[in-house]
């Protein structure tokens, strides 16, 4: 069985996550890591880069990019874009972020990071991303929609169950 990304590059899927007509299964019939990762990603689908947040902040909003890539953990997820996604990895790979691997800290190590003025050097390489079929997957969802239909399965998800998931989910219509 091969891997998918979901709206974001970085979260890997089994391909089972998705149904015959290439939509996402419903997140009742998904096994609880997979729900979980699918709710924070139709959290931060439309989100700005976090790089980009950090350097113009909420007043310059408009100045940053919309995120392409995610990494870390639900609750400690980082969220790039392309532009930004080298210092992510230089941070990972070279400068101490590896320590952070699989803790929920990682966003925030992250942060620190980035607001002491550290970026990954002049022509540091990223990750070559590579399309095997990209028509053989439905398009990522644009700012107004999200990943469609989300809202009406979270509302049917039991209130404990969310709570214990501990995403912020405000700024879906639920």
């Amino acid at each position: 069985m091969g891997k998918v990304n979901i709206g974001l590059r970085g979260w890997r899927f089994d391909e089972d996550v998705l149904g015959e007509d290439g939509r996402v299964r419903p997140l009742a019939t998904m096994e609880p890591a997979d729900r979980q990762r699918m709710l924070v990603l139709a959290d931060r689908v439309v989100d700005p880069c976090d790089a980009c947040w950090l350097a113009y902040g909420e007043e310059r909003i408009e100045e940053c990019n919309v995120a392409e890539v995610i990494y870390g953990e639900p609750r400690g997820e980082v969220v790039l874009c392309s532009a930004h996604e080298p210092d992510f990895l230089y941070w990972f790979r070279e400068d101490g972020g590896a320590e952070w691997a699989g803790e929920l800290e990682l966003r925030d190590a992250f942060h620190q990071w980035f607001l002491d003025g550290n970026r990954a050097p002049d022509g540091y390489e990223g990750l070559e991303h590579v399309d095997e079929d990209p028509t053989s997957l439905p398009e990522a969802p644009d700012r107004s929609e999200a990943i469609p239909g989300f809202e009406e399965e979270i509302e049917g998800i039991d209130e404990d169950d969310l709570d214990e998931m501990d995403i912020d989910l405000s700024d879906l219509d639920v």
